[in-house]
């Protein structure tokens, strides 16, 4: 078994294990529009690739210099098919890191079968939420509690409208995500990024723009589609729309399109342990799944936690959340490019 560089990791043995944040139409994205180097990297045996592993090096005066697969998404980027295979191109990446001086390598898959390889580090704080997708979306109403049924049923009579599209529907989920980004205290990208990801991604993305009955924008999501699977990439609810059930209205008219085009797995995207997020989609009654989140540290540094629940963070977002629009709309993306 041999490994090595590789300009891009079209293999399509391996393709839905990278899922669609570790294809090379993804890592395009991330270097398009930040700059960013990529690394490809695939084993091999008998000419027959059984392994592939796809890092963007990131490089941030705030948040540091390392590599991560899946950079701006749930997971991906790293598939195999033995463990021999796998520990190959972990010691690719520890090599590169240790060449490029980086703090850490950050993995994400979905691959929850092994434990990490010596020096490798396990964060379990991070689960996605697949929901397995019937013929029929009564049959999967009659899953749900009493309460969260009566949720669904109540979103359908307040006069919400979605609109599902490509660039058509650009200004408006880019209004959708920005200002709820602002209202939750977190940076979000330019616009730019949304039209680049559209463009790159052709007919595998959507975005999805909800209005309520006035026709005031109340929340939107990007979703990608990859074989019989629909997944979430961002999807958000507006503040003044969160207590009218506009949630359960997005993700039930994702739920049926989802069926209408004969999928089968709505995946809701991963969300931090005991967060708000979470409790909100344990409520369409899917399927838990532990992400393998491995890290592999440089001597001398600790495990990452760039997420909401840091307390480091907490005075930021308080912060955050006052500013204007204008600002953080203009320096939003060159903070988030570096929570890849």
């Amino acid at each position: 078994m041999k490994a090595q560089l590789v300009n891009s990791l079209n293999f399509p043995s391996l393709e839905k294990k990278l899922s669609f944040a570790g294809l090379d139409s993804w890592l395009n994205l991330v270097h398009e529009i930040y700059g960013y180097k990529t690394h490809r990297f695939a084993a091999f045996k008998n000419s027959q690739a059984i392994a592939a592993l796809g890092l963007v090096e990131i490089n941030h005066p705030i948040f540091g210099h390392y590599l991560a697969t899946a950079p701006f998404g749930s997971y991906g980027g790293f598939a195999f098919e033995t463990p021999a295979a796998r520990n190959v191109l972990l010691d690719e990446a520890r090599r590169l890191a240790e060449d490029i001086k980086a703090e850490y390598i950050s993995i994400r898959f979905d691959e929850v079968a092994s434990s990490p390889p010596d020096n490798w580090s396990q964060s379990p704080n991070y689960f996605t939420y697949l929901i397995d997708l019937p013929t029929d979306s009564n049959d999967l109403l009659k899953t749900f509690s009493s309460d969260h049924r009566n949720h669904v049923r109540k979103s359908l009579k307040k006069g919400f409208q979605i609109r599902f599209g490509h660039l058509n529907l650009l200004d408006d989920i880019y209004e959708a995500l920005a200002k709820s980004m602002h209202e939750l205290g977190s940076p979000y990208h330019s616009k730019i990024y949304l039209r680049k990801m559209a463009e790159l991604l052709g007919d595998t993305l959507e975005f999805a723009v909800l209005y309520n009955a006035q026709g005031k924008i109340s929340g939107g999501g990007v979703f990608i589609y990859q074989g019989d699977t629909v997944f979430n990439l961002h999807a958000n609810i507006l503040r003044h729309a969160r207590s009218t059930y506009a949630g359960e209205f997005l993700y039930w008219s994702v739920i049926q399109r989802g069926i209408q085009k004969g999928l089968k797995t709505f995946d809701l995207g991963r969300s931090l342990v005991g967060s708000g997020n979470e409790i909100f989609k344990m409520k369409w009654s899917p399927r838990k799944q532990l992400l393998a989140y491995w890290y592999w540290l440089a001597p001398g540094h600790e495990l990452p936690s760039l997420n909401q629940k840091n307390p480091k963070f907490q005075l930021v977002i308080a912060i955050w959340k006052r500013l204007p629009a204008f600002i953080v709309r203009a320096i939003g993306p060159y903070l988030i490019r570096g929570l890849a």
